[in-house]
Formats: C-alpha cells, sequence, structure tokens
C-alpha cells in the first residue's frame, strides 16, 4: 500500500512537471541570438541549424527571410510552412530551439564570476543571476548595485538593494530580468 501510494505521488509529480514545462516550452518567444534547429518533415536537405539574426529573422532554404523574433515556436513554424507551401504543398516544419543566447544579462563589476548569465525562465530575478555570477566579492557595494535596461525611451536604472534584500526587507528591488539587461556591482 504505502508504494502504491508513493508510485501515484511519483507519476503525478511527474505529469505536473511535464505540463508545467510543455507549457513553458511552447509560450518561449524567440530572440535574437537564438539558434533554432528548424526542419521539414520527409525533406532531408530541409533539415538545418539557423541563429535568429540581430534584426530577428532567419534564412531558410525555399521560404527565404523569415520574421521570427517575438514568435513562439508553433508561430514561427506556421509562418515557414505558408512560404515553403509555394514549394512543398503539404510542407510540415518543425522548429526547435536548441540555443537560448538571445535570452541573455550581463554581471560586471565585483562578483566572483562576472559575465554573461543565460535567463533560464521569463522570471529570473537579479538576486538569482548574482547567485549564478557566484555572489558578490568582499569588497562590493551591495546596496548600490543597478541594473541597466534598454527602453524605447532610452536606458533605464533601477536600484538594487542587495543587502537589505538578504535581511528581507527592500523586496521591490529584486528586479526581474529581461534579455539585455547589465547588473553593475560597485
Amino acid at each position: 500500500m504505502k508504494i502504491t501510494v508513493q508510485f501515484f505521488r511519483f507519476v503525478f509529480l511527474l505529469l505536473f512537471a511535464t505540463t508545467a514545462w510543455s507549457q513553458t516550452a511552447a509560450s518561449y518567444q524567440l530572440r535574437h541570438g537564438d539558434v533554432l534547429n528548424v526542419s521539414v518533415w520527409k525533406e532531408e536537405a530541409l533539415r538545418m541549424e539557423v541563429r535568429v539574426l540581430p534584426d530577428g529573422s532567419i534564412t531558410f532554404p525555399l521560404a527565404g527571410r523569415v520574421e521570427v523574433a517575438g514568435l513562439t515556436t508553433p508561430q514561427a513554424e506556421e509562418r515557414i510552412a505558408v512560404k515553403i507551401r509555394k514549394f512543398i504543398p503539404e510542407a510540415a516544419v518543425t522548429v526547435a530551439v536548441t540555443g537560448t543566447e538571445g535570452s541573455r544579462v550581463y554581471v560586471l563589476g565585483k562578483v566572483t564570476q562576472p559575465g554573461p548569465v543565460t535567463l533560464m525562465s521569463p522570471s529570473t530575478t537579479v538576486l538569482q543571476v548574482i547567485s549564478q555570477a557566484r555572489g558578490l566579492d568582499r569588497f562590493a557595494n551591495g546596496n548600490a548595485i543597478q541594473v541597466l535596461r534598454q527602453t524605447s525611451a532610452g536606458t533605464t536604472v533601477l536600484p538594487v538593494r542587495y543587502d537589505d534584500l538578504i535581511r528581507g526587507s527592500s523586496l521591490e528591488t529584486n528586479v526581474v530580468l529581461q534579455p539585455g539587461d547589465t547588473i553593475l556591482v560597485p
């Protein structure tokens, strides 16, 4: 009886995790820098890895230049298929994300491991990225950290009060990061 209950719990958790992952994967929006594996069913010559260019497009045989930035993979599949159907009426296109280099932020300054960090979720916070950078070095000014974000109106500076955050206060300064953000740690 005890094994059966544990087994059902395991199956439930596995199904829940799979459903959550598939919903996240299906809603991921493509960005410049992402690497995609694009293929057309039953067409070996139309299977290739492409990178989303800075202008948000890819180039694919028979389809030419295709705008994909901001689209989900099913939307990109349909957009490519529409262009290819002039040549292959029953074209079934598959797009798989093989690299999310377009989802990077940059950590500079007094952290143990500065450099680019790939966002693993759309709700990644500055505290999570600092932990991926192996934390602050001993000379860092934790309450003077800034996140620089490029917007259509220019650069926005968002303050982060790290020392307060790890004490449980100033929680509103735990900024949810966006691709392209830069974290400056003085």
